[in-house]
């Protein structure tokens, strides 16, 4: 069976992406939960420093960074102009504040200044100016990854150097993304959707399937995938606290 083709430019949202990208949601919700059963002591879990945690965590993030560069690559097929860009960028910005202001009334001097909000606000902008490059992308990405790697030293650990995430120990922090090395995810992710651009957004028949009928949980997931990421930790965290108080006060009775 021939690939469908999808024309991105008569095309609002592609529901193959938004399931894609709302199975990455639901995967971040399942581990916070666990990271918050965690910090309410009913688990005892080295989530931030042991696996299958942290491989856990990186795959999560990984799947969302390589979705911004391919969304981006759609967008910019339908509305190649910088006011969309801008209107949207500004969304993301604003949560991202959001985000640091409510860790700050949690956390105190662990609250989230540079979490994955915060890295997709400044990766949308270097994206955008970089997107022209195409597949090209790909071998930006390798030498973001590779500079990374070789160019992390105790001297980037502290503010504002670990910002650029050269660093050899993780900042005390609620959630960490810096620039390096998750910026190659969004350069890789540019990559990928160039190339299916050049194939005209076609689809196998597999993903024919899954963007015909994709899970209805996993598109509201993905086409509110903001609003959910603003909104799951305090009804998570609310949930969790009301579950303690009342077992505290059923075990008191």
């Amino acid at each position: 069976m021939a690939a469908a083709t999808m024309n991105a430019a008569h095309h609002t949202r592609l529901p193959l992406v938004d399931a894609l990208r709302g199975f990455a949601v639901a995967q971040m919700i399942v581990y916070h939960f666990i990271y918050d059963l965690n910090h309410f002591g009913w688990l005892q879990l080295a989530m931030t420093r042991e696996q299958p945690w942290v491989g856990w965590r990186t795959a999560i993030v990984t799947q969302f960074l390589l979705l911004v560069g391919v969304s981006l690559v759609l967008r910019l097929a339908r509305k190649p102009g910088w006011r969309d860009f801008w209107l949207r960028w500004a969304q993301v910005a604003a949560a991202a504040a959001l985000v640091s202001l409510g860790s700050w009334l949690m956390f105190g001097p662990r609250f989230i200044y540079m979490g994955i909000l915060h890295f997709i606000a400044v990766a949308l902008i270097l994206a955008r100016l970089l997107a022209p490059l195409r597949e090209f992308n790909f071998a930006l990405a390798a030498v973001a990854f590779a500079a990374w790697w070789l160019a992390r030293d105790p001297a980037n650990n502290g503010f504002p150097a670990h910002l650029l995430g050269f660093v050899t120990v993780k900042p005390r922090t609620e959630d960490y993304v810096p620039l390096f090395p998750w910026i190659a995810a969004v350069l890789a992710g540019l990559g990928l959707g160039s190339l299916w651009q050049r194939r005209g957004f076609a689809l196998s028949p597999i993903w024919q399937r899954l963007n015909a009928d994709p899970p209805r949980l996993l598109l509201l997931f993905g086409s509110w995938s903001l609003t959910v990421y603003l909104v799951h930790q305090p009804i998570l965290i609310g949930l969790l606290w009301l579950g303690r108080r009342l077992s505290r006060r059923a075990g008191g009775t």
